[in-house]
């Protein structure tokens, strides 16, 4: 059992040290009104003041809704500032130049396209800004590769990395975060309906349990050494010639 008032204190301390020693004058991290984005932004407003949360919507009535909905609940009780960019309409446009350029789009490509937008938007806000990129992505999810490679997987630091789902929710209930976030199914939210352990096809407890060596049926050890290792790729980056 993590010590929470230790576990603020540290993951604060480690927030304002990258800060500082990047110079830049601020953080912008993509408050989606998930638990991973709560968690990272009620740290970095913790760690700095000049910390945006940039609201992201796409496509998916969900992101119009709840997610919006929680997002906002989440910057008002932690005083964090925000912002709206809609990508609906750059998603559309790039889909649509993509199928005049001959591309057969499949669910994999079209899915991935928010998220790679989400990054753009960020560093682009980043750079503009004078900010940092906060990534929010968890333990669990990247031991599955369940991330977006140059998408939701780009940040300049993660003050997560380390904290299975679990732990996340824990956290939260130490931090008293919106208690609609807490009690929310994990999703990311890029088609309708779309949860992460109904995609994954198993739950956050079961991969916690088998990151712990603990007991794990025979499908659910075919589906997570599956995902993990068809997405070392992910984890490790580019391979580059050597030269």
């Amino acid at each position: 059992m993590r010590n929470y008032k230790e576990e603020t204190e540290k993951r604060v301390a480690f927030i304002r040290q990258v800060l500082a020693e990047s110079g830049c004058r601020g953080i912008v991290f993509g408050n989606s009104g998930g638990k991973d984005s709560a968690l990272v932004g009620i740290l970095c407003k913790m760690a700095c003041d000049n910390t945006l949360g940039v609201l992201m919507p796409c496509a998916t009535t969900q992101n119009y809704g709840s997610d919006t909905d929680d997002a906002l609940l989440l910057a008002a009780q932690f005083q964090i500032e925000s912002r709206t960019v809609d990508l609906t309409e750059a998603r559309n446009a790039e889909i649509a130049a993509l199928e005049a350029a001959g591309v057969a789009m499949n669910s994999s490509a079209v899915s991935n396209i928010a998220p790679r937008l989400r990054m753009t938007t960020l560093y682009a806000i980043a750079a503009a800004e004078g900010r940092l990129v906060a990534g929010t992505g968890n333990k669990c999810e990247i031991y599955m590769g369940y991330f977006t490679k140059w998408g939701d997987g780009a940040a300049d630091f993660n003050p997560i990395a380390d904290l299975t789902v679990s732990e996340i929710f824990a956290f939260l209930d130490y931090l008293d975060g919106p208690e609609s976030i807490r009690k929310k199914a994990p999703s990311a939210g890029l088609f309708e309906g779309q949860t992460d352990e109904k995609e994954m096809g198993v739950t956050y407890a079961a991969i916690e349990r088998y990151m712990d060596g603990g007991e794990v049926t025979p499908e659910e050890k075919a589906i997570i050494d599956r995902f993990h290792r068809i997405s070392e790729h992910k984890r490790t980056g580019r391979k580059d010639y050597p030269g």
